[in-house]
């Protein structure tokens, strides 16, 4: 059997780009499907444009930020793990800087390069990179796989086909539809007879019943949140946050998010409040209170007037009218309280259109771990988001990709040379 590539990749986000080069760098022609005019596309939003590429946790930490098993995850981040990761991308040309909260990012602090490094490295290593290639179905014989797909060729579609010894699933999930995610490797997994466990969105804006449009662009720092399910507190974070038309989100919300949308999808009632002073207790707050009254020559009660200039000197300006909208009776009295218990009854979650990840995806109980290969069909290989493992924000699901996909290549790359066809 003469076939023109040993490997196919469907997907050229990060994991299949790492898969199709890791595979290629160990002597595999490979050949990967992109549905988009260019590889990446995702990537490109990912850091608001500039490209939070991993981290620098060591494993015991950075499993904590993995659902919902990290135990799948372990296998692939020490094959390549973050450190493997920033070392690559050193050595392909691409320098890197660490920031605050051990975020690693481009030197150049652009999206772009990420992409055209990956793009350069599979071109180099002489990897087939089919643009505007939607695959239709893949179909297993005896000993190959057989991709159909339909080829654009300027305003028509062709209908294409040809077979290869493997296959590298990294389609992504259902997130950023725009980009090409749209759901189609859950469906060559099913064809193969692979469980896909319920999908929803995760990193994405809760959006607050009868949500104050004036809060919107308003970044708060070093505040804290809990995520209460039916009352009851399910998480505590601190960090920052960002009010934006869709809702709540930074890196609070997105981290409470996953839980927050699998309980409303389940009915369960959600809310978040809101701590403007974590650090400090009820009672340091009413002290402190105190201290600004003696220091204005206030006395109680308040006129709105007053609260208003003893609310500026605890909480951001553009803060106070959305503030004294949700508390219309607070008083000095009541002010300690509702500081650290401002309450966010969740009506609404926002889409895949603006979700920065899938939850969800093909059950990893059918994948082995240690090489990303099926355990229903040899020679079939997943990587990133596809699989149903998501990370929390802070380059946790880029390095998942990046690891996923390394692993899936190297793998396939050894499984063909085992091949005896």
């Amino acid at each position: 059997m003469n076939l023109r590539y040993d490997i196919a990749v469907i997907g050229g986000g990060a994991a299949g780009m790492l898969a199709a080069i890791k595979a290629a760098e160990a002597g595999a022609k490979v050949v990967l499907f992109e549905k988009k005019q260019v590889c990446g596309r995702k990537m490109l939003l990912t850091g608001k444009g500039r490209c939070n590429m991993t981290n620098t946790k060591p494993w015991a930490e950075f499993s904590s930020h993995m659902h919902p098993k990290a135990a799948f995850v372990k296998a692939a981040f020490h094959n390549f793990s973050n450190k493997d990761t920033i070392r690559f991308f050193n050595q392909i040309g691409l320098p890197t800087v660490v920031t605050q909260g051990q975020r690693v990012f481009p030197e150049s602090m652009s999206a772009a390069d990420v992409v055209d490094v990956l793009v350069s490295r599979m071109t180099k290593l002489s990897v087939d990179i089919l643009y505007n290639c939607d695959i239709i179905k893949v179909m297993k014989s005896e000993k190959c796989y057989k991709c159909i797909y339909n080829k654009r060729i300027g305003d028509m579609m062709d209908i294409q086909a040809f077979s290869v010894k493997a296959v590298i699933v990294a389609t992504g999930g259902l997130s950023y539809p725009i980009t090409g995610s749209t759901g189609k490797g859950y469906d060559i997994a099913r064809s193969f007879e692979h469980t896909v466990t319920p999908c929803f969105p995760s990193l994405t804006a809760l959006t607050p019943k009868n949500y104050d449009t004036r809060l919107i662009g308003i970044d708060l720092e070093n505040v804290g949140i809990y995520l209460t399910v039916n009352g009851d507190i399910v998480q505590m974070e601190t960090g920052d946050l960002s009010f934006t038309d869709g809702g709540i989100e930074g890196s609070l919300g997105y981290r409470v998010s996953r839980k927050a949308v699998h309980a409303m999808i389940n009915g369960n009632k959600v809310e978040i409040v809101l701590d403007l002073k974590p650090a400090l207790s009820v009672a340091t707050i009413k002290a402190r209170i105190g201290r600004e009254m003696e220091d204005l020559h206030y006395t109680e009660p308040l006129t709105d007037r007053r609260m208003v200039t003893l609310l500026k000197r605890l909480m951001p300006q553009q803060l106070i009218q959305p503030f004294l909208f949700a508390h219309k009776n607070v008083d000095v009295k009541s002010l300690p309280d509702v500081l650290k218990e401002w309450r966010f009854p969740i009506a609404k979650y926002v889409g895949y259109e603006r979700a920065v990840v899938t939850a969800g995806g093909v059950s990893t109980e059918e994948v082995v771990s240690k090489t990303m290969q099926s355990r229903l069909s040899s020679g079939l290989f997943f990587a990133g988001e596809v699989l149903d493992v998501d990370g929390d924000t802070g380059g946790y699901n880029l390095q998942f990709a990046f690891s996923s996909g390394a692993l899936a290549g190297q793998s396939a790359a050894k499984y063909v040379k085992s091949l005896k066809i």
